[in-house]
């Protein structure tokens, strides 16, 4: 495998082959806004993207990238944690979820997701998909509270019913240094 496959380029080809035009989609985890500025344009003239990200600093960026990319009425940007999204979306109503767990990229690396919020999101998360929809996951570990978020977020993906979601973990094993780990996660009933 080459090494410019990466758990978001893993993630980005997900999407790209799941996530057509009139598409409502989260990024639960805005960031800088690549995954925003992507599936905005997705989800085309006819879709909507709701970002959420609890940084200030996270928030100007994604709404710079999309302002740039001419793509901003596509989207609304809510600086808001991704464990609130439900009061945004209604149940069975969302076709595409994506998360980043970690920390802004560039940005301060005491603010990170953690399981008290992200394990809730990602429940949340499953209620708002319809089915057929589908959700990506990039998990970003290391350092001091990496480890506890992976370890955490592992547990509960495979606890998930098998009935309603298939998932699907991606992990490279010959890469060193933490590698990010993508899963993806489809709404089957």
């Amino acid at each position: 495998m080459p090494n410019h496959v990466n758990a978001l380029t893993l993630a980005h080809r997900f999407l790209r082959e799941n996530i057509k035009e009139g598409s409502f989609c989260i990024d639960a985890t805005a960031g800088r806004g690549g995954d925003t500025l992507l599936l905005a344009g997705l989800v085309g003239e006819t879709g909507h993207v709701l970002a959420f990200d609890i940084q200030q600093e996270a928030v100007e960026s994604t709404r710079a990238r999309l302002g740039q990319a001419g793509l901003a009425h596509r989207a609304e940007v809510l600086q808001e944690s991704h464990h609130r999204m439900k009061h945004y979306a209604d149940p069975e109503s969302v076709d595409g979820i994506v998360f980043n767990f970690g920390f802004l990229p560039g940005g301060d690396h005491g603010i990170f997701t953690t399981p008290a919020t992200s394990i809730p999101a990602l429940e949340q998360g499953m209620e708002l998909l319809k089915v057929g929809g589908v959700m990506s996951l990039c998990i970003y570990y290391g350092g001091d509270t990496g480890f506890e978020e992976r370890d955490t977020l592992l547990e509960f993906l495979e606890r998930i019913d098998p009935r309603r979601f298939t998932v699907l973990l991606c992990q490279f094993a010959n890469r060193v240094n933490c590698p990010p780990m993508a899963a993806f996660l489809t709404r089957d009933a």
